[in-house]
């Protein structure tokens, strides 16, 4: 499966009676109903730990896109009306500001070694508190409720699996809470964000800005207002999009099938 297709129904699943496994590309599986394909007999393998680097590094920069203004930037300078470059022009600091991540898995984690570079305060919500070495490691400080975080951070940033307790984690009430010059960031899946109520604030301006690359649908509908807005920048869910990276998710997937088809222990199974 490659972007979520096929669509693997039970039509599908009656009509391959000798599939065996299905290999999914990519770390999410919200697209695939693990119990009926159980039922039938088939195995599932996906991609859960190569695409962390890539994603984290899409997380930095599209905080840093966002905070500094590139999108709008780029376009004033190639702009053919531009005759000055304003002198009041300006973007947020992300060195020594602080950074809420909720989600500190494998990506969620590797931001956190990349914004510690960038001196910033991290905190993070995780349904897990991490061991206090690896806490260390970062810098990062627990909140155990979301809340807290939501209300302290200038950038809240989320790299969480889209589960039944993650859909529209972010709504009204979250948005909120947050800063006015808060930007929120999304890596996860467009789903954990409702998506209506961004729009609500930030024309608002409850937040201040999003820079998001994930939306749902994907992609969003031309007339969409999110398109329309310049705090905002969206990217085409390209977390894992570089050429080395894709490159061993296919591989992978195809030892994942061999070892299926061969009735060998499967490597990253989902169970």
């Amino acid at each position: 499966m490659w972007y979520h297709k096929p669509t693997i129904n039970e039509e599908l699943l009656q009509s391959l009676p000798n599939l065996k496994v299905v290999a999914s590309s990519g770390v999410g599986i919200d697209h695939l109903d693990l119990k009926l394909l159980s039922s039938h007999g088939v195995k599932v393998a996906n991609n859960p730990f190569i695409v962390s680097t890539d994603t984290a590094d899409l997380g930095m920069a599209l905080m840093l896109a966002s905070a500094r203004r590139l999108v709008e930037g780029h376009e004033m300078a190639v702009s053919p009306v531009t005759e000055y470059f304003p002198a009041d022009w300006l973007g947020v600091e992300v060195s020594g500001a602080t950074l809420g991540i909720v989600g500190m898995g494998a990506i969620g984690y590797k931001v956190a070694e990349r914004a510690k570079a960038f001196e910033m305060k991290i905190l993070y919500h995780n349904r897990n508190q991490r061991k206090k070495e690896e806490e260390s490691a970062v810098g990062a400080v627990y909140c155990k409720k979301i809340d807290d975080l939501l209300q302290q951070s200038d950038f809240v940033l989320l790299a969480v699996n889209l589960t039944p307790q993650t859909r529209k984690l972010i709504g009204k009430r979250e948005l909120e809470l947050m800063k006015p010059t808060a930007t929120l960031i999304n890596i996860s899946r467009g789903l954990v964000v409702d998506q209506d109520a961004l729009v609500e604030a930030l024309q608002n301006k409850v937040i201040k800005a999003a820079a998001l690359d994930v939306t749902y649908p994907e992609p969003l509908p031309r007339d969409h207002p999110l398109l329309k807005m310049k705090n905002v920048i969206i990217t085409p869910h390209i977390g894992s999009a570089t050429k080395k990276t894709r490159w061993i998710m296919m591989e992978e997937m195809t030892e994942s099938i061999e070892a299926g088809l061969a009735g060998l222990p499967i490597p990253r199974e989902v169970l």
